[in-house]
């Protein structure tokens, strides 16, 4: 791998800080001041029943929602209320709970969208086949190839993108994530309609991400999947932030236990 996804060491700092964030819709509190921070290299677990505000948690860290209170800060920086690209700009990308890829296009070239976010080359440039934007376009081929091949997909990299089969788009999306060089992916329901062998894979593709320096967040209901990889849990239950700590603290949890996992949980 180049030398810009070398695994960097973990420190408790944190690159996410969480505080008071509120967000109603129709009087319904979907995000009711909610606090956390998610320290650097760290993969951070959001779970709760459906309801809970956990994508609309997501969607105020990513922009595509503003806050009506509370802020966001991002390696020591605010940016409550940026827009969506600009928040990516700043090393946040995520997926989403419903696969979104750009149809009619190939594998590669979703990934390379990605990649093209970080490139220096604008449209006209390209347009004129300056010889810079050669270097840049081969540039962004060659990391794209890298990341399908991280992600298990080199030999697909052609096909249409729309034809895979839905866990391989999942990955294609997550290869486009990635491909914009984030600190943090925020990953929505990633296991979502996945099979057991593709879970299983998704965990130590979550791990290899960590690993490269990448913090990860994920909201999933998988709780197999989710005790087993995370270092922290955040539960959520109407909104409201009801528990935090490792998974064995978190299953522990008396409010937990009562909202979420039931007893059967608890005792295992």
């Amino acid at each position: 791998m180049p030398s810009r996804f070398l695994r960097k060491s973990r420190c408790s700092v944190a690159l996410l800080e969480v505080n008071d964030l509120f967000r109603s819709f129709g009087g319904l509190r979907a995000v009711d001041q909610v606090s956390f921070t998610v320290p650097n290299g760290m993969i951070k677990g959001i779970i709760g029943p459906n309801g809970a505000g956990k994508t609309t948690l997501f969607n105020l860290i990513a922009g595509s929602l503003v806050a009506e209170s509370g802020t966001i800060f991002f390696d020591g920086r605010p940016v409550s209320g940026l827009p969506p690209h600009r928040i990516a700009a700043r090393g946040i990308a995520r997926t989403y709970q419903n696969v979104k890829i750009f149809r009619q296009m190939t594998v590669l070239e979703n990934v390379m969208v990605g990649c093209h976010q970080r490139s220096r080359g604008g449209f006209l440039a390209g347009m004129l086949r300056l010889p810079f934007t050669v270097r840049e376009e081969r540039r962004v081929r060659a990391r794209s190839l890298e990341l399908l091949e991280m992600l298990g997909l080199p030999e697909v990299a052609d096909q249409d993108a729309s034809a895979l089969a839905f866990g391989r788009q999942r990955s294609v999306e997550l290869a486009r994530a990635l491909a914009l060089e984030p600190r943090l992916i925020l990953l929505d329901e990633p296991a979502a309609g996945l099979n057991i062998r593709e879970t299983v894979q998704l965990a130590q593709t979550v791990r290899s991400i960590r690993d490269l320096g990448i913090t990860v967040l994920i909201v999933e209901h998988d709780m197999s999947l989710i005790m087993d990889i995370s270092d922290e849990i955040v539960v959520l239950d109407f909104g409201r932030k009801i528990a935090e700590g490792t998974a064995q603290q978190v299953r522990r949890d008396p409010e937990v236990i009562r909202v979420y996992l039931g007893d059967e949980d608890a005792e295992g």
